[in-house]
């Protein structure tokens, strides 16, 4: 079963963070095991944390196996369905994507 992930919804529950770790409990309160870290990067001197929101977890796990298998080019578009990005900065900026 999947996760109700509603954007507008979202944006209207989402408090003001003063930083990375207010956010990142807030999230992992709302969405638990299904809010996962996927990299960290530095843009414009600022510490980035790009999380998955898994929606679809056996589609989105699929889509892990293939892009982790050198041999398979073959992805399935729907599984980028099957998650969604949210952009953590380490001041508390959050961007989401679906």
């Amino acid at each position: 079963m999947g996760v109700e992930f509603n954007i507008e919804q979202l944006a209207e529950q989402l408090p003001d963070f003063s930083d990375h770790e207010g956010a990142h409990h807030w999230f992992t309160q709302k969405y638990g095991e299904r809010f996962v870290l996927r990299e960290t990067n530095t843009i414009e001197g600022k510490k980035v944390y790009f999380y998955h929101v898994i929606k679809e977890p056996g589609l989105y796990n699929e889509y892990l196996e293939n892009i982790s298998d050198e041999i398979s080019d073959e992805i399935n578009p729907d599984a980028f369905r099957s998650y969604s990005t949210i952009e953590i900065s380490e001041d508390g900026d959050v961007s989401i994507s679906i």
